[in-house]
């Protein structure tokens, strides 16, 4: 008998669930949310019962009954775990619950453990959430020893990735040095040396290039003396750097495929301002170089933007020198998350204890 495994994925504006049987996905439902819809939500939170509901009303539309041999969702943000599968535990949804940073990725857990806990011998897990930390000592030193330096990156897509370049190369993730970029609504780039991720961005926050969405990382002192002007309040400046930064700060849009269509009909500062993000992420691609003391066996383009050949063609002139490059556009987290759980049922990966 087939393993039958749901996956749960809650993005800003939709929520992805899928079902498989063992590793062959039966169905993939992207189901979207206006901002209408979800700006009653004054937190993220309270957001809870209104995506269970999404999920269970898409299960019910569909036949499909609450009986499955495992739930797993994407990981939240709570404290800095190893890379890996773990069993949802209460504690694990009260520890996202008072983290600092809150995202909409923390529901997924939340309503994976609830599902399970409805069904007899079901298995609740996340993997590889945003927070695995496997960063080397020297990379969390900042300038500042009251701001160390932390990752939060897009951890499950990029690790999924490795993986499926070293099977496409007939070796292991594991014996591979990959520097990875995720070019999404935030942009996370990590150093793989190994099967580890030695060096990432914190994506959530900014650091890094500016994206479609956020600010990347800015001038600390500009910085600071805007946030001491008066003219903003801190929930106001939060945004500006993650949300409503990036390129819908300059040009009032993420929609990518709208601003390349600009560029083409002659817009010379849409065109500017995406050449300085195509510069900066592969300013930033670079410096991973020198974490891997030069040793690159390839970089890994990867995520949403990485369907556009205006964005993946401006990378290549920048970074061909430093690597191969391969493209894998689009995020297949969905398949990652099943194969995730499929791994653990089958016994041939433990799902670590939070």
């Amino acid at each position: 008998m087939a393993y039958k495994i749901l996956a749960i994925n809650p993005g800003s504006t939709s929520t992805k669930i899928s079902l498989a049987n063992d590793d062959q996905l039966v169905f993939v439902a992207d189901i979207a949310h206006s901002r209408e819809e979800l700006s009653k939500f004054k937190r993220i939170s309270d957001q809870y019962h209104f995506r269970k509901q999404v999920v269970i009303e898409e299960l019910k539309n569909r036949n499909i009954p609450l009986n499955f041999d495992a739930v797993i969702g994407r990981g939240g943000l709570a404290k800095p775990v190893s890379s890996g599968v773990f069993t949802i535990t209460e504690q694990m949804i009260i520890d996202q619950q008072q983290a600092i940073h809150q995202h909409v990725c923390d529901l997924g857990c939340m309503i994976a453990y609830e599902i399970a806990s409805d069904i007899p011998s079901c298995k609740s897990f996340i993997a590889d959430p945003g927070v695995v930390d496997e960063m080397e000592p020297e990379a969390r030193i900042s300038g500042s020893p009251l701001m160390p330096r932390m990752c939060i990156w897009h951890a499950l897509n990029q690790k999924a990735i490795g993986r499926r370049f070293a099977k496409d190369m007939g070796t292991s993730y594991e014996k591979l040095n990959l520097i990875i970029c995720h070019l999404g609504g935030g942009i996370s780039i990590a150093a793989h040396s190994h099967g580890r991720a030695i060096d990432a961005n914190n994506a959530l926050d900014g650091e890094g290039p500016f994206s479609p969405e956020r600010a990347g990382s800015l001038p600390a002192a500009d910085l600071i003396r805007l946030c001491f002007s008066g003219k903003f309040t801190e929930e106001q400046l939060l945004k500006r750097v993650s949300g409503q930064a990036g390129l819908i700060a300059h040009l009032g849009t993420n929609n990518l495929k709208e601003i390349i269509n600009w560029i083409k009909a002659g817009d010379s500062h849409a065109e500017l301002v995406v050449s300085a993000m195509i510069w900066h992420i592969a300013k930033n691609i670079a410096s991973e170089g020198a974490v891997l003391c030069g040793n690159i066996d390839a970089i890994l383009l990867t995520g949403g933007m990485a369907k556009s050949d205006y964005i993946i063609e401006g990378l290549k002139k920048r970074l061909s020198y430093l690597a191969p490059i391969y493209v894998y556009p689009g995020q297949d987290e969905m398949q990652a998350l099943t194969e995730n759980a499929l791994a653990v049922l089958r016994g041939e990966r433990i799902a670590q204890d939070y």
